[in-house]
């Protein structure tokens, strides 16, 4: 398990380098930053004309179900489930920052859906800033609460590519977690978030059998 000492020297080795490069803005994969919207439906075509000079017409596509973030009225519905994107699937520094992107959007799928079993299924259990956020998503997607906005929006994902002695490999995260309320069960703000300044995280992630898994996330000065 790393130790807030040394992610916290990591993170200097790694400050130099986000300084360095020139942020790097990404919409998360399906999630990671901003929510995908409404998925387009299929038009059917036209009547078509048969040889004998009758029609038929095409059968209709069963429209796909909307996208509707949470509100005052209630939780997000027809929540998108992110996708693993082909780059993620690589052991390559393009893979692990695909990736890394990938588990934020999983984060984000379970702040609106409470569905935390796709992000804990590659997640160890020693993760830091799993510990801290899971049980907070939990209780606030349960018993009739539920969560508007306060997702992640990931502006800047960097890693060096370089392997650790323990044979991992580490990114730094910039983000912001968005504004957003906790509502109770009649709808009440049980809590407010306001919108926070830019964030700063360590994710460790490690390459074994075709796939990567993170190893830890932490929060850097915090």
């Amino acid at each position: 398990m790393t130790t807030r000492t040394s992610i916290a020297g990591r993170w200097r080795a790694f400050a130099g380098v986000l300084v360095a490069s020139s942020l790097l803005l990404v919409t998360a994969c399906s999630g990671g930053g901003t929510t995908p919207g409404p998925t387009a439906t299929s038009e059917s075509s036209g009547p078509s004309t048969t040889a004998s000079g009758s029609s038929s017409a095409a059968p209709s596509a069963t429209p796909a179900a909307s996208y509707k973030p949470a509100d005052a009225s209630g939780k997000a519905q027809n929540v998108p489930v992110p996708e693993l994107p082909e780059a993620a699937k690589a052991e390559t520094k393009e893979g692990l920052e695909a990736f890394a992107r990938y588990w934020y959007a999983l984060l984000n799928y379970a702040y609106e859906t409470g569905d935390l079993s796709r992000v804990r299924a590659i997640s160890s259990s020693a993760c830091a800033l799993c510990g801290k956020v899971f049980p907070g998503i939990e209780k606030w997607n349960s018993e009739g609460r539920w969560i508007v906005g306060a997702t992640v929006n990931v502006h800047a994902v960097q890693s060096t590519f370089v392997r650790t002695n323990e044979g991992d490999f580490q990114v730094a995260i910039q983000s912001q977690q968005r504004a957003g309320s906790l509502k109770s069960p009649d709808g009440m703000d049980a809590q407010t978030v306001s919108e926070s300044g830019m964030l700063g995280d360590l994710l460790v992630a490690r390459y074994e059998k075709g796939s990567w898994t993170v190893q830890n996330v932490d929060r850097l000065g915090g």
